[in-house]
């Protein structure tokens, strides 16, 4: 059986912006040529915020998700969704505006995630081509 434990945790706002500006750098990169080279640089800064920030704490890093793609019910907690258009069917996320961030840390020997931001998407019904 699994334990259930309420976990809030405080991250500054400062820390939680530049996540969201390394996922919007990465959301345009896929749209470059060059993406390959930029690619590399954001991979980086994502490495120093996911193991290098907090070295020494009990703390493991922050770390993202885009939820692009993914089915959306009015039941998932880690996202805030606009819905687009008329049908609340069958819903799937077409946008992400900012992602899911996790705040990762260790307690005795187990890693844990917390969610300190979820994901701000747009949803709309999946079409289904017959």
């Amino acid at each position: 059986m699994h334990e259930i434990k309420k976990v809030t945790v405080k991250v500054p706002q400062a820390y939680l912006d530049f996540m969201n500006q390394i996922f919007e750098i990465e959301k345009k990169a896929t749209n470059l040529k060059e993406e390959n080279s930029i690619q590399r640089n954001i991979n980086k800064m994502k490495g120093i915020m996911e193991e290098e920030f907090f070295k020494g704490t009990t703390t493991i890093g922050l770390s993202f998700h885009n939820p692009l793609g993914e089915s959306y019910t009015d039941t998932r907690t880690d996202c805030e969704a606009t819905i687009s258009g008329t049908s609340i069917e069958n819903l799937e996320i077409i946008e992400v505006i900012k992602p899911i961030i996790f705040y990762a840390y260790q307690e005795n020997d187990k890693i844990l995630k917390v969610i300190v931001q979820p994901a701000l998407v747009i949803v709309q019904s999946k079409i289904i081509h017959k």
